[in-house]
């Protein structure tokens, strides 16, 4: 049996809530958030800017601490976990495509992919065939040995797929993935990233405010001011 499909549920959330304070005024993110992802699904996560998706996909990805409720994680109770271990258990399954695609402007696209895999203990040799492999996927063959500056936004944000995917993650968290790109590029580079995630076996939950492109998931789920629907 694949190692992804050992539990029930990658993700389960079980009544998230999150606060903040701001001038003296508490305000609810999230307010009683039930969830679960299960192994292989692909779940975009639907609202508009300010409903509380970042803040959702913070949590799912251990990011921050001060959530109320529970967040299990391929059956770990991370809120019981402490520092250390919600890092091991983050770096292990699950990987993140932010809307900006963070990518470090000093390495190639190829050490980019590297470099997370070198982290998680691989040796080199396995590394750089892992990271060609994703990057030859995702049509950047041609660019491996490009930095940043030398590629389309297109392209950073595909290589930003490849290092999600590089150590092969139970779970992909996705925030507006192709938010910066124009449409077509964009329905490229998702389409690129459903292929690989649904071909490696990987749950993913992608937050978006486009309703077309969140039709062309397994399930879509909506945030409404920190409530669930």
């Amino acid at each position: 049996m694949n190692e992804l499909e050992l539990h029930e549920n990658v993700v389960k959330l079980t009544l998230l809530t999150r606060s903040f304070e701001q001038g003296g005024v508490r305000i609810d993110v999230l307010r009683g958030v039930n969830l679960s992802v299960a192994p292989g699904e692909i779940v975009a996560l639907l609202g508009p800017s300010g409903s509380g998706k970042s803040t959702l996909l913070q949590a799912v990805g251990l990011l921050e601490g001060g959530f109320g409720g529970r967040i299990a994680i391929c059956g770990m109770e991370a809120t019981s976990l402490d520092s250390d271990e919600r890092t091991t258990l983050r770096r292990d399954r699950i990987g993140f495509v932010y809307q900006f695609h963070h990518l470090l402007p000093d390495f190639s696209a190829l050490e980019n992919v590297v470099l997370p895999q070198l982290v998680a203990g691989k040796d080199r040799g396995e590394a750089d065939a892992r990271a060609g492999e994703l990057l030859h996927a995702l049509g950047l063959g041609q660019r491996v040995d490009h930095r940043p500056s030398q590629l389309s936004g297109g392209e950073q944000q595909r290589v930003a797929v490849a290092r999600a995917l590089a150590n092969r993650p139970a779970l992909v968290l996705a925030d507006e993935p192709t938010g910066n790109l124009d449409e077509q590029t964009a329905d490229k580079v998702l389409g690129q990233f459903l292929e690989l995630v649904r071909g490696q076996g990987s749950a993913a939950l992608v937050a978006t405010h486009n309703e077309r492109l969140a039709q062309s998931m397994d399930r879509v789920v909506r945030l409404h001011e920190g409530v669930l629907e």
